[in-house]
């Protein structure tokens, strides 16, 4: 049995292309159920709004790497998608499940939220009988490597985002936000990201502004604690708020030095707009402590720098655990084989245990004891020779002696 990968991905595809190749809950289950009417045995799809992949295990690996290039291009009805698929088999393959689930191979490098879709499609390919033996280990063992390397390295934990790494920097300065007010400025993207990373910070109240209505109406939906004031009143609101939160997308500045020169108050002020939306003179004001971007730039760098090193760490972590993989898929060949030695010797006991009863007149008791004594004296014979065929660790060797196996029991 050998595994493989089929997709798209963020790396070789545009969105316009992901798009086509979405799969629903039901589209799921029809395409499961096709691959495995044909040379698949085992089978899980990923799709995700960054991939679309499909992991297969098959004894004829490349045939079934046609059927999925051919099930695309049937299913979405693409007639161009070999223009986009990518393909990795055997230790490639393995080693792109382990990449996926710890975010080593997401857009956002170290992101933790892929870990959960990599369990939920697991789950359903399982849970419709997409997924057996082969791909449930390799999953659980991707999924599990992808919680250490969480847990050790805690990659995501350090911030890309200008918004989360401004509001960390406010907090470092007035040591904490609890009970503080604060103003928004913006209903856009980051305004919205701004919010979410300012509610749990316990702040007493969120005001929010923005020149027009519609967003901002959808912001307040979203977050009903918010206070909305008039665009016209933000210079009111900046003496009863501690800290300015500002990301328009006005080609202007809508806060000047000369109008907020009565603020006699400590307010910090964290510009998160290109073009800035504060005039520079306003740090020149007593007490009005002002950043833009370009102070949350260097952080933002560094942590990308710092995420890239321990990136390396996690790449050693996966290179051992797809090596341990691998030796186990190895060993996984034996399976038929003992199977078919453990068949046999519980064949070879039901006829044993047929002859006794028809020569011999033997209560229930003997029959017991005969029974379980006959089926540990065969277990002792192919006891050792399982445990050696297990213990090989070439794979010509391996191979040489299943086939041997094979031949002398004709299998």
């Amino acid at each position: 049995m050998e595994i493989a990968v089929v997709g798209v991905n963020h790396n070789t595809t545009p969105i316009e292309v992901r798009e086509k190749v979405s799969f629903t809950e039901t589209k799921k289950i029809e395409g499961i159920n096709y691959l495995l009417d044909g040379r698949i045995n085992e089978a899980v799809i990923l799709s995700t709004c960054n991939r679309s992949e499909i992991y297969i295990c098959s004894k004829k690996i490349n045939e079934g790497i046609k059927d999925v290039e051919k099930f695309y291009k049937e299913f979405f009805h693409i007639n161009n998608i070999h223009d986009y698929l990518f393909v990795k088999k055997g230790k490639e393959a393995i080693n792109h499940v382990y990449m996926v689930a710890s975010g080593m191979d997401s857009v956002v490098l170290g992101e933790d939220q892929i870990l959960g879709q990599v369990r939920d499609a697991l789950d359903f390919s399982m849970e419709v009988g997409g997924s057996k033996k082969i791909l449930n280990k390799l999953f659980r063992e991707a999924i599990t490597a992808a919680k250490d390397i969480k847990c050790r390295l805690k990659i995501s934990e350090i911030p890309l985002s200008t918004s989360y790494i401004g509001i960390k920097l406010l907090k470092e300065q007035l040591k904490s936000l609890n009970g503080k007010k604060a103003l928004i400025v913006g209903a856009g993207k980051i305004s919205s990201l701004s919010l979410k990373y300012l509610k749990e910070e316990g702040l007493e109240e969120i005001y929010i502004t923005n020149r027009t209505h519609g967003k901002l109406k959808d912001l307040c939906f979203e977050f009903p604690e918010l206070k909305a004031i008039k665009y016209e009143d933000r210079y009111s609101a900046l003496k009863h708020v501690d800290i300015v939160i500002t990301a328009t997308s006005a080609p202007h500045i809508i806060f000047t030095k000369k109008d907020m020169e009565d603020i006699k108050k400590e307010l910090y002020i964290m510009d998160l707009a290109l073009p800035r939306d504060v005039e520079q003179k306003v740090e020149e004001i007593k007490n009005i402590h002002l950043y833009d971007i370009d102070d949350l730039k260097k952080t933002s760098e560094e942590n990308l720098i710092r995420r890239e090193e321990l990136a390396e760490e996690a790449l050693e972590i996966i290179k051992e655990d797809v090596e341990e993989f691998m030796e186990w898929l190895e060993k996984v060949k034996v399976d038929p084989v003992i199977k078919s030695l453990n068949d046999r010797c519980s064949e070879i006991q039901q006829d044993t245990l047929d002859y006794i009863n028809r020569k011999l007149d033997l209560d229930c008791r003997e029959q017991k004891i005969i029974e379980k004594m006959l089926g540990s004296a065969l277990k002792r014979v192919i006891r050792e020779p399982i445990k050696n065929l297990k213990d090989i660790k070439e794979t010509e060797h391996m191979d040489t002696y299943i086939d041997m196996v094979n031949k002398l029991f004709d299998f």
